[in-house]
């Protein structure tokens, strides 16, 4: 007997690990769904839940007992499932449990595009840990309740119950200001996108990842860091966006904006110039947030050359390649309005010859462009060029950036860049 019992031990242990408890589980009750939350996962089927980029499930996760299991045959490189859908401002609430030394985390606002190898280089992440039991040294970034390699929380008010055991966790995203919470205690508070932020994210794990914490909105994302893991009772509530006006270019210096290229880009007389360096290769000035959905104004002055443009939804890397969409700013003869998406599919929109006279060359244009979902406008000059309804953009996000077109002798002024948040 002896014998059987010791045999059997580890197979119970297991069993209590990852049982998800008795009760009513991944429920919603009146109030809550009075209120708008909604169950991320329905306690019975993977539904609702893929591989990140991809279209299917085929990561080693799982359901048990009313529990969505990583098996922990994950690793930093895979092992990412995320939402189907995206969310922006939201309250998200669940209850995890580790395995002993256990790592794991939950992700938001995370992009999919193929250079994307990772989640984590795209979306934040609330660090799940077992600290006590974890094999190796902790940076203190890298602890429970983190906001991971940015954030750390107030360990005065952590109380944690050890790996097998059940704890609950709540992200807060309010068009930035950023709530971590561990069982019933508020452990961390930040506002991202300030300049606190970016200095955190430009000097530490993310100087390598441009793209890391700019998106609005994306995908919910579970890790399987190779331990098992449970979650259950995930539930979120949207939140409201909060229309805001930017001035993204104050007139004095190129705060808010990063260079990428070597290009010349320069503030003179209040305007807002760029110029082909002596390299004469593509540049890109681009702001350091994220703008989705937008009516963006401003004014352009085209001086030599004038072949630019203004890049939507688009990401740019430290090579000077820039991924999405470039409203055309040309001579006149070259679709001065139209739509252009760069290392794709090319030309979406070109504009009629008729409109090409629209264009003022040497003087002041006004051009407005008009982002909601996968509908964009544009206009110049007060006389709509462009209409489109356009799936790839509506899955779109990424930086507002202008262009200065290879091949040198380019220069174009700018100025009164104002944009609206839809």
């Amino acid at each position: 007997m002896k014998k059987i019992l010791i045999y059997f031990l580890p197979v119970l242990m297991a069993i209590v690990l990852f049982s998800c408890g008795s009760g009513q589980q991944n429920t919603l009750t009146p109030e809550e769904q009075a209120e708008g939350w909604v169950l991320l996962f329905d306690g019975r089927t993977m539904n609702g839940w893929r591989d990140y980029n991809g279209t299917a499930l085929t990561e080693p996760w799982h359901v048990v007992d009313g529990c969505i299991q990583a098996k922990g045959d994950g690793s930093d490189g895979s092992g990412y499932i995320v939402t189907d859908r995206e969310y922006e401002n939201f309250e998200l609430v669940w209850d995890w449990k580790l395995s002993k030394g256990g790592n794991s985390g939950m992700l938001y606002h995370v992009v999919e595009r193929p250079q994307f190898k990772v989640p984590y280089v795209t979306g934040p992440e609330y660090q799940l840990i077992d600290e006590p039991n974890f094999p190796d040294k902790l940076e203190e970034w890298q602890k429970l309740g983190v906001d991971y390699a940015m954030y750390l929380p107030d360990q005065s008010k952590m109380k944690v119950n050890p790996a097998g055991e059940w704890n609950n966790s709540k992200i807060v995203f309010d068009n930035g200001h950023v709530e971590h919470w561990l069982n019933g205690a508020k452990i961390l508070e930040f506002d991202a996108w300030t300049a606190d932020w970016f200095q955190r994210k430009n000097s530490g794990k993310w100087a390598d990842a441009p793209e890391y914490g700019l998106s609005r909105k994306g995908l919910i994302c579970l890790q399987d860091h190779g331990y098992p893991a449970s979650f259950r009772n995930i539930k979120l509530k949207e939140l409201p966006r909060k229309p805001e006006t930017v001035e993204l270019f104050n007139g004095v210096d190129l705060k808010g904006w990063e260079a990428f290229g070597k290009e010349l880009w320069y503030v003179q007389d209040g305007l807002l110039v760029c110029e082909s360096g002596p390299e004469k290769k593509y540049g890109y000035l681009a702001t350091t947030k994220y703008y989705d959905d937008f009516d963006l104004r401003l004014e352009f002055k085209q001086e030599a050359n004038g072949n630019s443009g203004v890049f939507i939804r688009s990401i740019v890397d430290k090579e000077a390649i820039v991924e999405g969409w470039q409203v055309e700013v040309a001579p006149k003869g070259n679709d001065t309005g139209g739509i252009y998406e760069s290392y794709g599919r090319g030309w979406l929109v070109q504009i009629p010859p008729e409109k090409e006279n629209i264009l003022k060359e040497g003087e002041w244009n006004t051009m407005r462009i008009k982002v909601q979902g996968d509908h964009v406008t544009t206009w110049l000059n007060d006389q709509e060029m462009v209409n489109i309804t356009d799936e790839e953009i509506g899955k779109g996000h990424g930086r507002i950036a202008l262009q200065i077109h290879d091949g040198g002798g380019i220069k174009v002024l700018w100025r009164n860049l104002r944009l609206t948040t839809l």
